[in-house]
Parts: C-alpha cells; sequence; structure tokens
C-alpha cells in the first residue's frame, strides 16, 4: 500500500463540491485527457514543471534558471525563455524551480503522508458546519487507490463526512470497495457513445457506465449525482441528452448536473508545454444549459445548472 499520495493542489472552504461547506483533496494522476480539461496538471502522476511566462523576468537580465539547470534544456531566444519540453517532462530534479525568485517556474505537485492530510482536515473541520466534510477530486483519484483507500479509512474512523469527483473509469472491484467508505459521488458522463467518448477523452466509456450500474446495484446507501461537462458539438446534442435520460431511467437515478464550458484551464495548458485546443471556444450559453435542463427536468430528473446545487 503506498505510503504516500501525490497532490496538486488542496482547497479549503469550498461550497460547490459537495454538502456543506468542505475541503478540497486533488489527487494526481488521470486516464481520461479531455480535451477541454481545466486541469491538465493532474494528468501524469509525478511532480512536474510548470512555467508562468508573463512572470519571467529574464528580458531583466535574470538566468538563475539556466545557470541551475543540469539538462541544458532551458535557452534564451528573442529575449524570451525556451523550455525543450521534451526533456523539462523528463526532469526529476527541478533545479530550476529552486532558483527561480519570481514563481516563473515552478513545482507542481506535492507528496503527502496520511497523517498530514489529517492534521489539514483538523484544522479545517471547525469551518465545515453540520454538513460538511472532504472530498477528494482530481485528476482521478481512483489512481491512487491504495493511498484514497487508507485516508478514507481513517476518515470513517473520525466520522468525516466524505465525497469524491471522479470519473469512474477504474477496475469495478476496486472501485466498489473503495465507493464502500464514500457518503457522497458526482460521476462524470461526458458521452454515452462509447466511440465519441474515446474520440474527445481517450478512452471508451465501457467501464465508466459499468461502475455506475453496480453500484445502483449494490445497494450503495450514498447520494449519487451523476455530472456532464457541456460541449458544444460534441455531447450537447438531442441523442445525446436522450440516451443520458433513458440510461438514468434505466437505473432509478433522479440528479444531474450539467457543468457549462469554460476557458478557465487554458493557461495552465500553456505553462505545461501543451497547446490547448479549445482556446477559442466561447462558454456555454445559458440559453443551452436551460434547453438541455428542461429535457432532464420533463424526464422527472433533477438537473442542476454549474453550482446551483442543492446544498
Amino acid at each position: 500500500m503506498s505510503a504516500k499520495g501525490l497532490l496538486f493542489d488542496i482547497q479549503s472552504y469550498s461550497v460547490h463540491d459537495g454538502p456543506g461547506c468542505r475541503t478540497l483533496f486533488f489527487l494526481s494522476g488521470c486516464p481520461l485527457h479531455c480535451e477541454w480539461c481545466a486541469n491538465p496538471e493532474s494528468w501524469r502522476l509525478c511532480e512536474k514543471v510548470m512555467f508562468a511566462s508573463s512572470k519571467c523576468k529574464v528580458s531583466k537580465g535574470c538566468s538563475r534558471c539556466i545557470d541551475k539547470c543540469p539538462h541544458d534544456s532551458i535557452t534564451i531566444k528573442e529575449n524570451k525563455l525556451v523550455l525543450n519540453w521534451d526533456l523539462c517532462r523528463k526532469c526529476t530534479t527541478f533545479s530550476c524551480t529552486k532558483a527561480c525568485f519570481y514563481e516563473a517556474l515552478k513545482l507542481c505537485g506535492k507528496y503527502y503522508e496520511v497523517d498530514e492530510l489529517l492534521k489539514i482536515m483538523d484544522r479545517d473541520r471547525q469551518y465545515w458546519g453540520e454538513n460538511g466534510g472532504v472530498t477528494f477530486s482530481g485528476g482521478e483519484p481512483f489512481v491512487q487507490h491504495d493511498f484514497l483507500l487508507k485516508i478514507l479509512k481513517k476518515c470513517r474512523d473520525r466520522y468525516i463526512h466524505t465525497a469524491i469527483e471522479t470519473t469512474g473509469y477504474v477496475d469495478n472491484s476496486i472501485f466498489l470497495n473503495v465507493m464502500n467508505y464514500v457518503d457522497f459521488a458526482f460521476i462524470d458522463v461526458k458521452h454515452m457513445d462509447k466511440n465519441k467518448h474515446k474520440e474527445k477523452t481517450g478512452v471508451y466509456n465501457d467501464r465508466i457506465l459499468e461502475n455506475i450500474r453496480s453500484l445502483k446495484e449494490s445497494k450503495w446507501p450514498g447520494r449519487l449525482v451523476l455530472r456532464m461537462p457541456v460541449i458544444k458539438d460534441f455531447n450537447d446534442t438531442q441523442d445525446n441528452i436522450n440516451h443520458m435520460v433513458s440510461f438514468m431511467k434505466e437505473l432509478d437515478l433522479f440528479e444531474i448536473n450539467i457543468l457549462p464550458f469554460h476557458r478557465m484551464g487554458d493557461s495552465k495548458w500553456t505553462q505545461l508545454g501543451y497547446e490547448y485546443k479549445y482556446k477559442n471556444e466561447e462558454p456555454t450559453s445559458h440559453d443551452k444549459l436551460e434547453k438541455i435542463q428542461t429535457i432532464f427536468l420533463d424526464n422527472d430528473i433533477a438537473c442542476y445548472i454549474g453550482h446551483e446545487t442543492p446544498f
């Protein structure tokens, strides 16, 4: 069992990721590579370099990172810092991040022991209120399922309400075992068609739908809300929504949260040296979201738009 877990962020005082006020733990690693992803820094299960060029002072004469890099992967071209991302993505020393005084180069990801996360929970618990607790997000938290299970068991021992935000893309036996220690779940369904799903996420949806179905059949006592990011010309069609409705009615599922597309992850793609295919895409219109919501409501399925959840 993993002694430590790799996290890329921790947020306190969240009110949109489960009931009450919550502490969010973002675990690294994700088998899906959604083209619109807002957290691309979560994909790889390792520490990594991010470069915010707007903070770089190379034009002012700073070259500390170049001097410290043992791989000669940083150069200056036209008075701008240029990274050889093929080398930087393999780096394990991260000397440049330690040399940068301006946080232009920074290390993303930190390893935590279970007890360290418990101390953070103890710090925040007084602010959760009666219905709050912790939420494990990502990335895909099930990528680190050994560590996740260990911390969930500790939460159960301490009567801490637990929630998870997951793609559900994990082996079924692991999924059901871990879910025994989860009280509330958001499970993403990006598309009902397996081939369309793979086209934009890199994986088929069979395992995801299977896990949702088996969780429902297992008589799991927690609360399940499906989630769907609304992506133009991908999953916002009448046909896909109708298939989602049929799937939910088949399993007697009655809550879904539809999320508007946004470009808040744009800068992260750039900082990781990736091209963001959705950089020119406009946010989902409220009119489109309301039309989709109406389809679910007409089928007796509660549909929450964005952060308008019943918390």
